[in-house]
């Protein structure tokens, strides 16, 4: 297992990852009761802040996870699934870093 290429996109998910958080707290501030946007706008615009606040913590779980993965990478039990104990397939890796357990025990 090439450990220099699984570091190398944990690094660019990370990064992309942070991106993502930055965004949704961005997204997910307070609406104001003073703008004046009509009530069917304001009603969208909670409706739309929850889903964004769903996201957010989404990515910082995910985020939490690549760094959990990052700090693993050395350890000799790198890719191997928690639950099963069988090598996780490195296509796997790649697609999903954050990932801990093969694609039978995640379903």
């Amino acid at each position: 297992m090439d450990k220099s290429i699984i570091k190398s996109t944990l690094l660019s998910e990370i990064l992309k990852t942070e991106k993502s958080i930055s965004d949704y707290k961005e997204l997910t501030q307070p609406i104001s009761p003073n703008d004046a946007i009509g009530r069917v706008s304001r009603m969208d615009a909670i409706n739309n802040r929850s889903i964004n606040e769903a996201s957010l913590r989404q990515a910082e779980i995910k985020l939490a996870n690549l760094q959990r993965a990052l700090s693993r990478l050395d350890e000799p039990e790198f890719g191997i699934c928690l639950k099963c104990k069988h090598p996780i397939p490195l296509g796997r890796i790649l697609i999903r870093p954050e990932s801990f357990l093969c694609v039978q025990c995640a379903r």
